[in-house]
């Protein structure tokens, strides 16, 4: 069911899972060029104020592995916060976002902006029981039982 030539997502994706899999393939069934951003690792630890497992590189050579990824970019703050960067950079007919961003200030105003230019945002859900903040919170249960 392909509705766009290329498509764009854009995330952290430290301690890749299923549910990062889930995005990516869903992404990929609706484009025919799926260009995975990779958000920085000053993104992570200045504006999610976390520490990312994986540095941008090594996340980026595993997103590059993936047979549905077609091409994997690091992304800035800057482009982070205003897509129209981002697709002044690398052109792309529709972003992918997790549907979590559905109706905040700034996808609104993204919406806007990208219609004047008919490029479309489509919004997925998420993949329910899984997150890489769970699975960290889950081995530091672990690793605290062990120290018992």
């Amino acid at each position: 069911m392909m509705m766009y030539k290329t498509g764009i997502t854009v995330g952290v994706f430290d301690l890749f899972h299923v549910g990062h899999l889930n995005l990516l393939e869903s992404c990929k069934a609706m484009c025919d060029y799926l260009i995975v951003a990779v958000c920085c690792d000053d993104y992570v630890t200045k504006i999610k104020h976390k520490q990312p497992v994986y540095n941008e590189q090594d996340r980026i050579r595993l997103l590059s592995a993936l047979k549905v990824v077609d091409k994997v970019v690091p992304v800035t703050i800057e482009e982070i916060e205003n897509k129209l960067l981002l697709l002044k950079k690398h052109p792309f007919d529709c972003l992918f976002s997790g549907d979590d961003w559905k109706g905040s200030p700034r996808y609104q105003k993204t919406e806007e902006q990208f219609a004047k230019l008919g490029v479309s945002i489509e919004y997925l859900p998420y993949t329910k029981g899984i997150s890489t903040t769970q699975i960290k919170n889950k081995l530091l249960g672990q690793k605290k039982t062990e120290e018992v």
